[in-house]
């Protein structure tokens, strides 16, 4: 080896050890024609102290930041007076005897491990660069744990590993597929998979029982923060077992995950119906790191002659002492509310003595005014948030008010205080009809409905469908969807039924999915799995607010990956090899 240590060792070696360190140039400084060096390499960074009147090999001064070394010399205490802290090596320092230059650097197009961040596109242009900073190392070395955490956790629990196949038959699943032109098959395409399901529900059929992989997924969906076009995410499948089972060993692996991420056990996962999280929080993602729910004050102003009031419901939301803010902040809500969807956002400031202040007060009796404080427990400094419409909207609204003015903006300290996990369930089936009337699939066509609603499931119709539960569950953190998993359909009876339903027909459910159909043909036991995404576990774990963070790798939000210049254009020989043309753009009209 071309070292002896890596920096991050040195605390266990004894003083006048001679070591061979290699590493990085993180910082130059001369004093008087004795050089310092900061040394970096993967584990840490170590204080050089090369004296030019020794041959010690390369000179010195010629040593620029970034420059590749190797160092030969002997470890020892730092002066009294000079001791550094702040780093884990601050105390000790080396007396180089012998220094080569194993790559000299150009200066660099981005600051490396500095508190000024560059602008994100050159980040992702010279993302090698980028990686050589303590942030990004960090992430991906958490990332490594919590990968084999899964792995080992899963293991335990008596699951296989099995990779499955990247080409595969396009399927629908929600998102538009990344396809693949076939040469040996002319004018017919692969597809990428979104996720494993038809494979893993595949397994199930052929006896393995409990399987699991770490898989890579695509999908053709606009990027943001939580979502990239490729992905990680945990994917696992169990026979003969019911959602409790799945969420049990779920539940179990990511505590074990959490833990050795921040040396903690996780709180207890909670568990609520989705109808539940949705009348309370607004949304099927809630954040749990703060109690503050919705309250249905409908009936509050049930007689109001209040005519913005007289909808078919009206939500209020109190944030505790959040009465003094200011008014350009409260216009600023209700244009957010009208964004999403609401004709308005009333606010009520509480002052002393139940004193109401707001633009509506005086449209509102003292009765309601009163029982409205009641309803929501509200008091003096407090701020009330009321939307009023469609139940749903109101819902919603609310919810995403929730969230993001009184997270994000009001208790920037929730961003380092763990995690809060629940499990989400009893989620609709379908989740509207489409202009065609049949029903929108609220997950996958693969979910089974719920066993105390199957019966309206064989034989409803229209609107009656958007009442059928279905066997699904979530699994939310933060505010953030980590993952999704179903108890399967493994009856063809009730498969068939699902594709009816949808429009598909049976030419079209075969020609999809013949293969899966056949297989549940020849005896398929009930299963039920889940998937998780990865980069969102660690991301929250590394308190990031954007997955791209905790991947090596990612992409833009655009979708480009200004590294590699992709997506980029196939040369005419490469098209031609693949019996593909492309069509000749249009020309534009001038008026």
């Amino acid at each position: 080896m071309m070292r002896s240590h890596l920096v991050g060792e040195l605390l266990k070696a004894s003083e006048d050890t001679t070591v061979d360190l290699c590493g990085w140039v993180a910082g130059r400084r001369d004093h008087g024609g004795v050089v310092f060096i900061d040394l970096r390499d993967a584990s840490g960074v170590v204080q050089v102290v090369i004296d030019p009147s020794g041959e010690v090999g390369a000179d010195p001064h010629s040593i620029r930041a970034e420059f590749v070394l190797r160092v030969t010399g002997t470890l020892r205490a730092r002066p009294v007076g000079t001791v550094k802290s702040d780093s884990p090596n601050g105390a000790l320092e080396i007396g180089a005897t012998k220094v080569e230059i194993l790559a000299a650097s150009d200066a660099l197009p981005i600051p490396v491990d500095e508190e000024v961040e560059a602008d994100e596109a050159l980040r992702l242009k010279y993302r090698y660069l980028d990686l050589r900073g303590r942030r990004l190392q960090g992430n991906l070395r958490l990332r490594a744990r919590v990968n084999g955490q899964i792995r080992s956790a899963f293991s335990e629990q008596g699951f296989i590993e099995v990779e499955t196949p990247l080409l595969i038959a396009s399927t629908p699943e929600g998102a538009r597929d990344f396809v693949v032109p076939s040469r040996l098959t002319p004018g017919s395409f692969y597809a990428l998979p979104q996720s494993p399901q038809l494979f893993k529900q595949l397994l199930m059929v052929g006896g393995l029982d409990r399987y699991f992989q770490i898989a890579r997924c695509l999908r053709d969906e606009d990027p943001r923060a939580d979502r990239q076009f490729e992905f990680s995410q945990l994917d696992m499948e169990m026979s003969f077992a019911d959602a409790d089972d799945v969420m049990n060993v779920v539940g179990k692996v990511v505590a074990n995950v959490v833990e050795v991420a921040n040396g903690e056990p996780p709180s207890a996962i909670e568990q609520m119906s989705w109808a539940k999280a949705m009348d309370n929080y607004g949304t099927e993602k809630p954040d749990l790191r703060f109690d503050l729910l919705l309250n249905d004050v409908t009936a509050v102003f049930g007689e109001t002659e209040f005519r913005a009031f007289q909808g078919d419901s009206v939500r209020a939301l109190c944030v505790p002492a959040a009465g003094d803010t200011p008014r350009a902040r409260l216009d600023a809500l209700i244009e957010r509310a009208q964004a999403l969807g609401a004709p308005g956002l009333v606010w009520m400031r509480i002052g002393d003595s139940a004193a109401v202040d707001s633009p509506v007060a005086k449209f509102l009796s003292a009765i309601e005014l009163t029982n409205l404080l009641t309803a929501t427990s509200a008091s003096a400094g407090d701020l009330l948030l009321l939307a009023a419409g469609p139940a749903t909207m109101t819902a919603e609204v609310l919810g995403a008010i929730r969230k993001e003015f009184c997270v994000v903006t009001e208790n920037p300290e929730l961003r380092n205080s763990g995690l809060r996990m629940a499990w989400v369930t009893d989620f609709p089936l379908f989740e509207g009809l489409g202009d065609d009337g049949n029903p929108i699939p609220a997950h996958h066509p693969f979910t089974a409905p719920h066993p105390d609603d199957l019966d309206l499931f064989m034989t409803g119709q229209g609107d009656e469908l958007l009442s059928i539960r279905s066997q699904a569950y979530d699994l939310v953190a933060n505010g953030w969807e980590l993952g999704s998993g179903s108890v399967r359909i493994h009856s063809c009876v009730v498969q068939e039924r699902v594709f009816d339903l949808l429009g598909i027909s049976p030419e079209l459910a075969q020609a999809r999915f013949g293969f899966l159909l056949e297989a549940f043909r020849y005896g398929a036991p009930p299963h039920a799995g889940f998937a998780f995404g990865i980069d969102r576990l660690v991301a929250l774990l590394a308190g990031e607010d954007n997955i791209r963070e905790v991947i090596a790798f990612p992409k833009t939000q655009s979708g480009a990956d200004p590294l590699t210049n992709a997506p980029s254009r196939l040369d005419d020989s490469q098209l031609k090899s693949l019996g593909l043309t492309l069509a000749a753009k249009k020309k534009e009209s001038r008026s």
